[in-house]
């Protein structure tokens, strides 16, 4: 089902934006349905992004040492 929303733009962007969608063979409403398309893929994947990064803790990060960290006598050089 398609809708047509109403928005309200200045004359100048109205015409910036009827000059953009001829250049690209695509209509303004074409051209602002790719853009909230886009944005919203855009927010879902740094939701995801930030579910994952703030999970990572509690799984721990290795950092080369296969578990194994040297005693404290060796990591200081005592």
């Amino acid at each position: 089902m398609h809708r047509n929303p109403i928005v309200r733009l200045d004359e100048r962007t109205i015409i910036k934006a009827k000059s953009l969608a001829a250049r690209r063979a695509t209509s303004v409403s074409r051209m602002v349905a790719d853009e909230i398309d886009r944005l919203a893929g855009e927010d879902e994947a740094y939701a995801q992004a930030r579910v994952e990064a703030l999970a990572e803790p509690e799984s721990g990060f290795d950092l080369g040492s296969d578990g194994s960290l040297p005693g404290r006598a060796d990591a200081y050089d005592r």
